[in-house]
C-alpha cells in the first residue's frame, strides 16, 4: 500500500521512512504542502497524509478527490486547516491523529511557571548583565486557583500535573468526562488566577475569551493558550494587558500565526501588528506553536497517521 505524505519535514521524513516498512507501506515523501500544483505526486494512492501548518483549500480537496483520494489523515488533533464538511461532500474522509498529551501538558505547566515568575523579564535582564531582583515578586502555584477550559486528553493531563503543586483546580467543558470540580465558564473566569485553554477551535469556541469574558477575570490574572489562537480575541487581550487588568499571558498559538510561525522571519517585515505588540510586552511570552513538538509526540503522530490510513483501507475506520 502506498501513502503520499505532504508537508513532510525532515524530522518527520526520517520517521516515516523508518516506520513505513514495518506496516508494509510505501511512503511518497513530499516536503511541500499539498496543492493543485503537486497533485500528480499522489501516484494512484487513495490515502494521503497532510501537515497542519498550511491551510488546505477546497479547490485542492476537489482536485484530490478527482485524483482518486478517499482519505486524508491530518497529522494534528485539530481540523481548523481543513473544511471537513466540504471534503466529505466530495467523497473524502478526514481523520486526525492522537499523540502524547504529555508534550503539550508539560509545556503548559512550563508557561504557567514562567509567567508567575516573570521569566521573560528576568532572562532579558540577565542577558544584558542586569542581575537585580525583578520589580515584582513571583507567585507560587499552591496559593492560586487554576481554571482549565477544555478537559480532553490534554486538559486532563494538565490537571494531573497541577495536583502535585497543591493549587485549587477548576474545570469547564460541555462534556464532564473526568473527576474534576466543574463550574460554569463565568464562575471559572471570576475565581481563577490562571486560565489555561485546551478547547478545540470551532464555531462555538471562536473568541471564547472576548472582551466581556476577559472583563470578568480577576485583576492581575494570567491567560495561558496552547490550544488555538482564535480561542482569544487578540485585540481584547492586548487592551486588557495594556490597562493592567491582566497580569500577563503566555501564548503558544496566536491569531494570524499562519505564514509567520514555522518560518525564519528575522529578515522579514511581520505584518501582524497584534503579534508584534504582544511580543513588545514584558509580561507576555510567545512561542511558535511548538508545545506539541517532542520526540515522543512526533513518533506518535507519524505512526498514527500510517495506522489511520491502514484502518481506512481495511474498512475499520469511517471518519
Amino acid at each position: 500500500m502506498g501513502i503520499t505524505i505532504y508537508g513532510c519535514g525532515q524530522d518527520e521524513a526520517v520517521l516515516f521512512r523508518e516506520m513505513a516498512p514495518r506496516f508494509g507501506v510505501q511512503p511518497t515523501i513530499v516536503a511541500e504542502p499539498v496543492s493543485e500544483a503537486n497533485i500528480e505526486l499522489i501516484a494512484g494512492n487513495r490515502c494521503v497524509s497532510v501537515g497542519h501548518k498550511t491551510r488546505i483549500e477546497n479547490s485542492t480537496l476537489l482536485a484530490l478527490s478527482e485524483a482518486g483520494v478517499s482519505y486524508v489523515s491530518t497529522r494534528s488533533i485539530g481540523f481548523n486547516h481543513i473544511d471537513v464538511e466540504y471534503a466529505e461532500s466530495v467523497g473524502i474522509t478526514v481523520g486526525n491523529v492522537s499523540y502524547s498529551p504529555d508534550s503539550v501538558a508539560d509545556f503548559t505547566l512550563m508557561l504557567m511557571l514562567m509567567s508567575l515568575r516573570n521569566a521573560k523579564s528576568i532572562i532579558r535582564r540577565a542577558d544584558v548583565h542586569d542581575y537585580r531582583l525583578h520589580d515584582v515578586r513571583g507567585k507560587e502555584l499552591r496559593d492560586l486557583t487554576v481554571g482549565v477550559v477544555g478537559t480532553g486528553r490534554i486538559g486532563v493531563a494538565v490537571m494531573d500535573r497541577l495536583r502535585g503543586f497543591g493549587c485549587e483546580v477548576l474545570a469547564f467543558d460541555k462534556v464532564q468526562n473526568t473527576d474534576a470540580t466543574y463550574v460554569s465558564l463565568d464562575e471559572l473566569l471570576r475565581r481563577s488566577d490562571i486560565v489555561t485553554l485546551h478547547a478545540p477551535l470551532n464555531a462555538d469556541t471562536y473568541h471564547l475569551l472576548g472582551r466581556d469574558n476577559i472583563e470578568q477575570m480577576k485583576h492581575g490574572a494570567f491567560i495561558i493558550n496552547t490550544g488555538r489562537g482564535a480561542l482569544i480575541d487578540t485585540e481584547a487581550l492586548i487592551s486588557a494587558l495594556d490597562s493592567g487588568k491582566l497580569g500577563g499571558a503566555a501564548l503558544d498559538v496566536v491569531e494570524g500565526e499562519e505564514g509567520v510561525f514555522y518560518a525564519d522571519c528575522s529578515d522579514k517585515n511581520i505584518e501582524s501588528k497584534p503579534l508584534l505588540r504582544l511580543q513588545e510586552l514584558p509580561n507576555v511570552l510567545i512561542s511558535p506553536h511548538t508545545a506539541y513538538y517532542t520526540d515522543h509526540a512526533l513518533r506518535d503522530t507519524v505512526e498514527n497517521s500510517i495506522v489511520n490510513c491502514l484502518k481506512f483501507e481495511s474498512g475499520k475506520q469511517h471518519g
